[in-house]
């Protein structure tokens, strides 16, 4: 009798092979982490790791993979928001809570390193910024077009003087909470 397939179990099982890896990879590096350790990390068993991915590197992608479907859902809902520079700083406190994670430098580091050897893993970086980036491209258009966005900040023209831009920003920036933001 053929093994049926508990889809549910299979998700969370390379959920928690991602997760574990996650965090080995960017305390040890790729080359560093074995599966065996990542599956130990996960609760399962040393060979279970590449029952559910097709190798180390399917297992690294996966770690990023996961903001793809994260990011399609914060554009769509953000972009319904009416006020655009408020949907604008909502991307920017959602899409920076991953820095927050004990882990994040080191994983951002092992992207860096490994990007270059995996075409896959380049096209998924790839794609997540041009999701990312097509959502905010298209609220700042809709926040310039209703005047709810500055133009000041996002021309580079020559001909004017940046330095009533520059000190606004810098005076925005510098101010003490809730007095420029």
């Amino acid at each position: 009798m053929a093994r049926t397939v508990d889809p549910d179990r299979t998700a969370a099982r390379r959920e928690a092979i991602t997760v574990a890896a996650g965090k080995l990879f960017a305390e040890q590096g790729f080359e560093g982490t074995t599966a065996a350790q990542i599956a130990r990390d996960a609760g399962l068993s040393s060979g279970s790791v590449f029952y559910y991915f097709a190798d180390k590197r399917a297992v690294f992608r996966s770690i990023f993979e996961r903001d793809i479907p994260v990011s399609t859902a914060l554009v769509e809902r953000t972009s319904t928001e009416p006020d655009p520079m408020a949907a604008v700083l909502t991307m920017v406190d959602e899409l920076a809570e991953d820095a927050l994670l004990p882990y994040a430098s080191g994983i951002l580091v092992e992207l860096l390193r490994q990007v270059d050897k995996d075409p896959e893993l380049a096209e998924v970086v790839v794609t997540n910024a041009a999701i990312v980036h097509g959502g905010l491209t298209a609220l700042i258009e809709r926040g310039i077009q209703t005047g709810a966005i500055d133009t000041a900040y996002l021309n580079a023209n020559p001909a004017r003087d940046p330095r009533p831009m520059l000190r606004r920003i810098v005076s925005r920036f510098l101010a003490p909470t809730g007095e420029g933001s």
